[in-house]
């Protein structure tokens, strides 16, 4: 059974007492809050391959077609083309679309709707088309999955004007941001670390805190780390490491992907005056290239070395037999943070 622990009282003021912090897997955060979406909104639908009465591959959706019927959640053929512009059509319509793309790989026959539709219709029609769609991508590796069944595609993303593009970290951050991604009037890549669904935390549906920008996950004066996903545990039990050696390593998970938080990276940065990035995508072009640039234009005067980036390499996202050697590991990332230490500026 889940633990919970005791809450604050209900903001109303009325005595009544707040939903008290409970313990879940993200997977069971993330159901959390679509049942709560649905709830909330009828115009809310939720479809894609196997979502219904299987409840998702992961079951992320489990027993909400149960709840809510097969017309608000429901199962599509296999044609990623065809959820993503049936999710335009109904978002032209009145509705709040949350599709899901069973693997990440799945997504690139979907491209084209993404890029040309889903990202540019409020644009095209200046405003009179919203696209408020809540496109749910399970991402990355680290489950031993076949090939496309594990990739990190948040540049192909993020380089789309109109899109924005978030990732959670851990139950709390999955059950909040999803919630708010289901609400908002723009498109959204919801980003999943799928490694992560099983992981168990607390989340507190009472407190949501600042769900916009990044977040310090963890304060350090050394260094910071920089991540998303599945990689900001990995980079947190670095610090747990790094500190016995007395290095205090901040941990910052940058959480929106687009728009990047510029101003939050820049505040860590400037503190601790030396940067690493870590994400599993290819290094070439990938995320923490950009990421390096806005440290760099913004804390020029204060860094103490170059930013360094612990990332995949460039190659295609190997299947799971691979894996290990291709995501950044515990060592990866501790060399990179020894050489931003051992840096000398001349």
């Amino acid at each position: 059974m889940s633990e919970t622990l005791s809450g604050p009282l209900s903001p109303a003021g009325n005595g009544a007492a707040a939903p008290a912090p409970l313990t879940l897997s993200m997977q069971g955060a993330l159901n959390r809050a679509l049942g709560e979406v649905l709830e909330d909104n009828p115009k809310a639908l939720i479809f894609g391959e196997d979502v219904g009465r299987l409840g998702g591959v992961f079951r992320i959706t489990d027993g909400l077609q149960a709840r809510f019927g097969a017309e608000r959640v429901f199962d599509t053929p296999l044609a990623e083309s065809g959820i993503l512009g049936m999710s335009v059509g109904l978002a032209m319509a009145g509705f709040h679309p949350i599709p899901e793309v069973q693997f990440d790989g799945f997504a690139y026959p979907a491209v084209n709707q993404i890029v040309s539709q889903i990202g540019r219709m409020n644009y095209r029609s200046r405003g009179a088309l919203p696209m408020p769609i809540a496109l749910r991508v399970p991402s990355f590796g680290g489950i031993r999955a076949p090939e496309l069944h594990g990739e990190s595609l948040e540049s192909l993303f993020v380089h789309v004007p109109g899109l924005k593009v978030v990732s959670p970290a851990d139950p709390h951050q999955a059950y909040h941001l999803l919630r708010l991604a289901g609400s908002m009037p723009d498109p959204v890549i919801f980003m999943e670390p799928k490694a992560r669904y099983w992981q168990k935390g607390p989340v507190d549906p009472a407190d949501a805190g600042a769900l916009e920008g990044a977040r310090i996950v963890r304060s350090g004066r050394h260094l910071t780390l920089i991540a998303w996903g599945a990689m900001v545990s990995r980079c947190l039990q670095v610090a747990d490491l790094a500190a016995e050696d007395g290095i205090e390593v901040e941990v910052l998970d940058l959480r929106w992907l687009s728009p990047i938080d510029a101003d939050g990276l820049a505040e860590s940065v400037s503190r601790t005056r030396r940067a690493v990035v870590v994400h599993e995508a290819p290094r070439s072009s990938g995320l923490g290239a950009e990421i390096a640039a806005l440290v760099t234009e913004r804390c020029f005067n204060t860094l103490k070395a170059p930013v360094e980036r612990v990332t995949g390499f460039d190659v295609p996202y190997p299947s799971g037999d691979l894996e290990d050697e291709y995501i950044p590991n515990i060592d990866r990332i501790l060399f990179g943070i020894q050489r931003v230490l051992e840096h000398r500026r001349g």
